[in-house]
């Protein structure tokens, strides 16, 4: 029997066809979507459903879907799926990342070339019968400098085509090295270069904890006087009523708004201020970026139904049926081998060696080493998959090899990730147990039996007495419970190190705590996906 997929958003016809094309049942209800209660009803009738924005798939929705196999969303934001109830569900979620990037750069410089002419008031002014011409005073693109935060996929376009309105193009991107800058023409530089030297900022990265509210009060405040702001990434990225109180007082010159901290955006500070731009996130909305992203998203969801080839899947590793189950652990270990690295790592990243010893060494290496750039990755962009890592990671210019040796110690076989910066080179190796859990056998060249947690602890330290009273007597007072306490020492009076396995983040204060003690080099807190 053909495998049937319901197409519950406005997808276009020749999307449509693709599915018919490639032999496949396609039910095509545009307007489903929007009744969840009917979707719920009828979501168990098929194999794959084909969704933009509009349908929800909630855990409710997912419970009912007793033959899904594949959700593929024509976009890249896929906050309209709960991918934990369809990962416990066996379902895989796949975006098509890549389509609205150049729509969404566009957008970016239109929003620039209408801020710096204020051309949308000058519209209405004149069209309401008015001839203002000295009121909109405009400034040129040309000769100023654009500060670029994110220098990704879109960002790097938005590199590009403001190169060529001859502007001066300085970029801040902690995964940008100077190497991919320079083949970019791009000056890499810090946030701080950003706000003091920018006549125009825009913005193109992830809303994740290291970049939300990232031009806050304190940092617009920093910024260039008569600096214009461009927001066609995320809501939460920039204070917009900071903007909106230094538009007032004159320092901010202007401001280009695509996304809101809330959306729909009916009200907002930033309305109604003068030589402020706002459009309704308009930023992957053309006619090729809406063709393209349907098109991506039929061969994809085709592909896999048939072959069960997997392409831009968020929550499945690319590997066959009968990978899956000798690979599974081995896959979880090295996106947790990555993610140990990429949390830890805040400069550029230059490259990044894997080693595989023993029985790993025979696995399918492609799809671990996937797995653990994406985990590296992650921490800058958490759309990366691990169909997506290895493309993003060359983008940034990041070389990727791979060491393959026979069994050369205690285990039947481990990994080992070391990464290099322009500053230093870090590693950390693991290994699954015979109960198929991973864990951390050494970091920094330090052995060490650590088991993985969601949430951990990690200081580095003298090895010197005392170090694990603090510890324990810290947390206790903070009332952080410690399920897990491991312990490594490079030599007596060395360099040691310590992962606690907690039930709870560590909390900001309790960390400045332990950093006031003197006693340590280092305290990271570290977040793991175990699910």
């Amino acid at each position: 029997m053909a495998p049937k997929v319901l197409v519950s958003d406005k997808l276009s016809e020749t999307a449509v066809q693709i599915f018919r094309d490639r032999g496949i049942d396609v039910d095509f209800q545009p307007d489903l979507g929007k009744d969840k209660d009917k979707l719920q009803e009828v979501i168990g009738n098929y194999d794959g459903l084909a969704i933009r924005s509009a349908t929800k798939v909630t855990e409710k929705i997912l419970a009912a879907a007793d033959h899904l196999k594949v959700i593929g969303r024509a976009g890249i934001g896929t906050d309209n799926v709960d991918k934990e109830a369809a990962s416990k569900k066996g379902v895989i979620v796949m975006n098509t990342p890549f389509g609205n990037s150049i729509t969404t750069a566009e957008h970016a410089i239109a929003m620039m070339f209408a801020v710096a002419r204020q051309i949308p008031a000058a519209s209405a002014s004149t069209q309401a019968g008015k001839w203002e011409k000295s009121k909109f005073m405009g400034v040129e693109l040309t000769g100023k400098t654009l500060g670029v935060i994110g220098a990704g996929n879109i960002g790097s376009i938005v590199c590009d085509r403001a190169r060529g309105l001859r502007m001066k193009v300085i970029a801040f991107d902690p995964f940008l090295s100077s190497e991919k800058a320079e083949k970019m023409g791009v000056e890499k530089v810090e946030l701080d270069d950003i706000l003091t030297r920018a006549d125009f900022i825009t913005l193109h990265v992830p809303l994740i904890d290291a970049t939300r509210n990232i031009l806050s009060r304190e940092n617009l405040e920093k910024t260039k006087k008569g600096v214009r702001i461009i927001n066609c990434a995320r809501g939460g990225l920039v204070d917009e009523q900071a903007v909106a109180d230094l538009i007032e007082s004159g320092h901010i010159g202007g401001a280009g708004f695509d996304v809101f901290a809330a959306e729909p955006a009916t009200e907002n500070p930033l309305f109604g201020l003068p030589n402020v731009v706002c459009t309704p996130h308009l930023g992957a909305a053309t006619t090729e970026a809406q063709e393209n992203v349907a098109l991506q998203v039929a061969e994809q969801m085709s592909d896999y139904l048939l072959t069960g080839a997997v392409a831009n899947a968020l929550n499945m590793p690319s590997v066959t049926a009968e990978e899956a189950k000798v690979m599974g652990p081995w896959i979880k270990l090295a996106d947790h081998l990555g993610s140990f690295i990429g949390q830890m790592t805040d400069e550029p990243i230059k490259a990044i060696n894997i080693l595989y010893d023993g029985v790993v060494s025979e696995m399918n290496l492609e799809a671990l080493n996937c797995s653990t750039v994406a985990g590296i990755m992650k921490r800058a962009n958490p759309d990366v998959n691990m169909v997506s890592a290895p493309i993003v990671a060359k983008e940034r210019g990041i070389k990727i090899s791979t060491t393959n040796q026979d069994k050369s110690g205690a285990f039947e076989g481990y990994m080992k990730v070391t990464v290099v910066t322009s500053k230093r080179e870090r590693s950390v190796a693991g290994t699954v147990f015979s109960d198929g859990k991973p864990r951390f056998i050494q970091i920094k060249g330090i052995n060490i039996d650590a088991e993985i947690g969601a949430h951990m602890l990690y200081t580095t330290n003298e090895d010197v007495p005392g170090i694990i009273g603090t510890l324990g007597q810290t947390m206790g007072r903070a009332g952080s419970n410690i399920a897990n306490f491991t312990l490594g020492r490079a030599a007596s009076g060395g360099e040691a190190i310590a992962l606690l396995y907690v039930d709870e983040p560590v909390a900001a204060n309790t960390l400045k705590e332990l950093e006031a003690t003197g006693l340590f080099r280092q305290v990271k807190p570290l977040q793991f996906d175990v699910a």
